[in-house]
């Protein structure tokens, strides 16, 4: 144990002593070529001049990985703000409110890939014809409570099976759900996927929350 402690002790000596002398090497040359440490990628050995080329190459293949990562993430945010962007000036355009949740429907089938969407209103419309809108559906009380202590926009497998409200088929698996507010909650957005992965628990939500908050502002001026 005490040789073992020792040979600790002198480890951490020679490593301090070259960190505090980075000329070492610079005297003396010759131990680089005659060092030999074990090859990380195989059997053998390979040189300490080689074994830092070879540690150096793996950093920059690493922050090669990681800008190509980071491009593409960007690459897709641009994307996914100009189909925004774009939902943005439909719904702006539309003049009532069926033609409000088709464009929205529309959008998020074509340009987004997802299977459907659904609005849920608990609030009058300000034309009377509209109550007739599915949108205007009467709402269950698990589904309304549940919607108004959302903080923020959901996402994964349906949380509750009494959420009556929300008509779903087989086929959908996974849900992004948000509250739609003006000032208070007055209704949800429901958006359903067929892929089981599309929306889960961990994944940000930062457009589905602008897509509700921009759906409540177009709402707003068709309600009381």
């Amino acid at each position: 144990m005490e040789n073992q402690s020792n040979n600790n002790i002198n480890e951490a000596e020679v490593a301090l002593y070259l960190e505090q002398n980075p000329q070492f090497f610079a005297a003396h040359t010759s131990l680089l070529a005659s060092m030999h440490l074990p090859n990380p990628h195989g059997g053998g050995t390979v040189s300490l001049a080689e074994r830092q080329q070879a540690a150096q190459r793996e950093k920059i293949h690493q922050i090669e990985r990681k800008y190509s990562e980071l491009l593409q993430f960007g690459i897709e945010n641009d994307e996914k703000n100009n189909k925004v962007h774009n939902l943005t000036l439909a719904l702006l355009n539309a003049s009532n409110l069926s033609e409000i949740a088709t464009v929205l429907n529309s959008s998020l089938q074509n340009d987004f890939s997802l299977s459907s969407s659904k609005i849920l209103l608990w609030a009058e419309p300000k034309n009377s014809e509209d109550a007739s809108l599915s949108m205007f559906d009467e709402v269950d009380d698990v589904s309304k409570s549940w919607t108004q202590a959302l903080v923020e926009p959901y996402c994964g497998k349906l949380p509750n099976e009494n959420f009556a409200s929300i008509n779903t088929n087989d086929n959908v698996k996974s849900y992004a759900m948000t509250a739609l507010e003006i000032g208070t909650p007055i209704g949800l957005l429901v958006i359903a996927s067929e892929d089981e992965k599309r929306f889960y628990p961990e994944m940000g939500t930062v457009f589905v929350k602008r897509i509700g908050q921009l759906l409540s502002a177009v709402i707003s001026r068709h309600i009381v």
